[in-house]
Order: structure tokens, then sequence, then C-alpha cells
């Protein structure tokens, strides 16, 4: 059963309420993360509040709460939720204000932690792969706004999505404007290319995911070739193994791409030694 903490009170998932003039909901005016946690312990929790405190910096939110306690409530939230595994959803938003784009509206951002299950890829598909699709939207530029902000604002991503979906697909991968690949919908991209392991450069434009870093500091730890680079939508066509990485999804392999076959048409052995590795990784905390 799902629980929710809001601003320092505990509740139900059907009694957890926010107000309607909260500027989350208005403009989407605020951030979020999510978390997972195995066997008890929340997976690389220090990057997460990392990235969200970064966040909270560059778009000048005060966050109304320390590490160290935001840190506890989450713990306190995974202990409460009294199962070995699951998932957090982290939000913050400007706060309850008038109506008015202006963040001066809000004395005070609202913070709540939702603690349940997800499961954004059927079973099935870690075993056999997915299909996606390039999206006909750019991927958001740094010069519009930066996508390291990890902002609720994603309907650049919610359009993209649909896209995806009204192809037959699960997810779709991003170009920017020059046409280099950068990231999907709610996960970042890999590629292995004659036994070279490849992702978008973080300057490219994409959110520097806490699974994408994990899965690379893995793959350079077994002595593995890791290039950040650039990459087109040739290179994902002309991979040899494509995967994708994300808190919600995890390691899944991608096993075709606008209608083309990847590889084999199979998920390949390096994106299965490294789903093998990662699980084992969040496993050791």
């Amino acid at each position: 059963m799902a629980i929710v903490w809001i601003d320092g009170e505990w509740r139900s998932r059907e009694d957890a309420r926010i107000s309607v003039y909260d500027h989350g909901l208005l403009y989407g005016d605020g951030l979020f993360e999510g978390l997972r946690w195995y066997s008890g312990r929340i997976f690389r929790l220090d990057a997460h509040l990392d990235r969200l405190w970064d966040g909270a910096r560059a778009i000048a939110l005060s966050l109304p709460y320390t590490r160290d306690e935001m840190a506890a409530t989450l713990r306190e939230g995974v202990e409460r939720a009294a199962k070995p595994d699951g998932y957090i959803r982290l939000v913050v938003t400007r706060g309850v204000g008038d109506l008015g784009i202006s963040p001066a509206l809000c004395p005070r951002p609202t913070v709540l932690s939702i603690f349940d299950d997800i499961r954004l890829y059927p079973r099935e598909c870690y075993e056999r792969g997915i299909a996606v699709v390039t999206a006909s939207s750019r991927r958001l530029q740094g010069d519009v706004f930066d996508p390291r902000i990890k902002s609720l604002n994603y309907l650049n991503n919610v359009l993209a999505k649909l896209e995806a979906q009204v192809a037959g697909c699960m997810e779709a991968v991003f170009l920017n404007r020059e046409g280099y690949v950068t990231e999907c919908t709610g996960d970042n991209v890999f590629i292995v290319k004659n036994g070279v392991l490849k992702t978008p450069a973080v300057w490219l434009g994409l959110l520097e995911g806490i699974t994408r870093n994990s899965i690379l500091e893995i793959a350079r730890g077994s002595f593995k070739r890791v290039e950040e680079t650039t990459m087109t939508k040739f290179d994902l066509y002309t991979a040899d193994e494509c995967f994708l990485t994300g808190s919600g999804a995890e390691v899944i392999p991608v096993t075709k791409i606008d209608g083309r076959a990847i590889g084999t048409g199979e998920p390949g052995p390096m994106t299965e030694g490294l789903r093998a590795e990662f699980a084992r990784a969040v496993r050791q905390g």
C-alpha cells in the first residue's frame, strides 16, 4: 500500500492532498527525483539529493529542509512501507501562492514524498527487448531550458511518449537541434558497437541519470571500453546492441529502432552482462 509524506505529515494515498493554488500544479514550477530502494536500502541516495539540491539552486528555490532531514524522512518512509523493494517519488514545488506566475507569490515550498511501486515495462520486455522510435519533436536545449534540471514540467517528454504510443512503441528517442541523440522520454540510452559501450555526452542536452552513471561505473570497473560521445540515428541503426537505463526502468534492452532490428534483434551479451551486474550492485547498496 502506498504511503505519502507531505511537509511533516504521513498520509495514505487516498488522504494525500495539496492546494489547487500550488505553483507546481499551476505552472509546473518545481523539481522531482525518482529513487529506488532495494532490500530496505535507498539506492544512490546521496547522488539523488545532490541533483535535487543542484536543481533547487539553479531555479532559485530555497529548500525548507536540510539534506540530513530529507534523508531521514526518506529512510523513515522506507521503514513505514514495510517491504523490501519499492520506489520513491520526491517532489519539491515552489509552494502555495496566488494566481500569477511570479515565484515571489509563494512564501514556502511544498515538499512531498510518495512511497510505492513502479513498473514502466512488463517483465517480459526485459527478456526480449522493446521497440522504440525517434521522436519528431526535438529535445529542449540548454539555451531554452537546461535538461539537467529535473523539472516538474515534462510536456516535451509527454508529447514524445504519445508519439511513441501512436507508433506502437513504448519509448521515444530525442534528438537535439543538431540531430544528435540525447535521451529518451524517461531514460538514458546506450549502444554497443564493436565491443565499445557508448552513450551521449551530457553536454549534448540530457539529464545525467543516476542509473546511467551507475552503469558507466560498472562498465569501467569491468575494464570495458566506454565512450561518452556524439551519436546520430545512424549510430542507433547500426549498433550491435542497445539498451535504456533509468531509476524506473532500471536496465532494459532495445531490439528495434524505427522498424530496424538492432544487431541480432535480441538482447545482446554486453547488455545482459551489465543488467546482471547492475542487479547485484543495487543489492549491495
